[in-house]
């Protein structure tokens, strides 16, 4: 795992250009200010429908062309299951949901953006649809594909905490 870095250069409270880093805590070495670069939540969904998983193609970086499962960050004051629906609503045009979520497994996860290292923490859930769901990709998925779940090739995942989800899923 990545070693994060500040997300700034100057102390946001006294402006002065040192800030101590210690793996999570940001302290100022001038006024003493403390920052917590805490975990960010994050969601995913299998979606399965008669042995195959969905998976969307990464429009944008990181890993941008590379699979992944579709989901996204949790906002503030939003659960995860309430996340993973607006989720897969941005992303895919899934709404309502084709069938209820189950909660799965937790994955650690490093993921850069714009110049920040987040540490995140990747809440996986399953859905079983009976039927093949209507979806469209939108948001920053430009393609979805359902791929039987044995010949997904772990090397187009391009994200790391997926492709250990879909190692873990694969292998329960």
């Amino acid at each position: 795992m990545n070693a994060l870095r500040a997300p700034f250069r100057h102390c946001p409270a006294c402006a002065r250009g040192s800030v101590c880093v210690d793996t999570r805590v940001f302290l100022c070495e001038h006024c003493a200010f403390r920052y917590y670069h805490n975990v960010a939540a994050a969601v995913a969904a299998f979606i399965l429908h008669d042995g195959a998983l969905l998976l969307t193609r990464r429009a944008h970086a990181p890993a941008a062309g590379t699979l992944d499962l579709p989901g996204g960050f949790v906002d503030p004051a939003e659960s995860l299951e309430a996340a993973l629906a607006r989720e897969l609503a941005e992303e895919l045009a899934l709404a309502p949901l084709p069938a209820t979520p189950r909660y799965l497994f937790s994955v650690p996860n490093v993921y850069e953006y714009a110049g920040v290292t987040y540490a995140t923490a990747d809440a996986f859930f399953v859905l079983d649809c009976v039927t093949r769901p209507a979806l469209a990709a939108l948001d920053d998925v430009s393609e979805t594909l359902w791929r039987p779940l044995a010949e997904i090739d772990l090397a187009e995942i391009g994200l790391d905490s997926a492709r250990e989800a879909l190692r873990r899923f694969r292998g329960s």
